[in-house]
């Protein structure tokens, strides 16, 4: 299994993935013909995730659904980055009351 940190690692890097993807779609929404980028997320073994990106099937621009991925990209890296942050924390006590 995996570490927490390296969990929550893959999470933010998930996480950044849909971001650059969701701005991409949307930088190029006038561009024809264009077909919008989507992020799968795969679930890994060991925990965490990986990402691969593919294509719509449908040609054409949806700015509300790039919209609701940027702000789930935001709130995902945020939470992925509070679970790094506490991982840490705890590591850091574990280590104080050893020595």
């Amino acid at each position: 299994m995996a570490s927490v940190s390296s969990i929550s690692l893959s999470g933010m890097n998930a996480a950044q993935t849909r971001l650059d993807s969701a701005a991409h779609n949307v930088a190029n929404t006038e561009t024809t013909p264009f077909r919008r980028q989507e992020v799968i997320q795969i679930e890994q073994k060991d925990g965490g995730v990986s990402t691969a990106l593919g294509k719509s099937s449908v040609e054409g621009a949806a700015l509300e659904t790039d919209m609701v991925a940027q702000l789930q990209a935001k709130n995902t890296f945020l939470a992925n980055l509070a679970v790094f942050k506490t991982s840490n924390q705890m590591a850091g006590a574990l280590l104080d009351q050893k020595a």
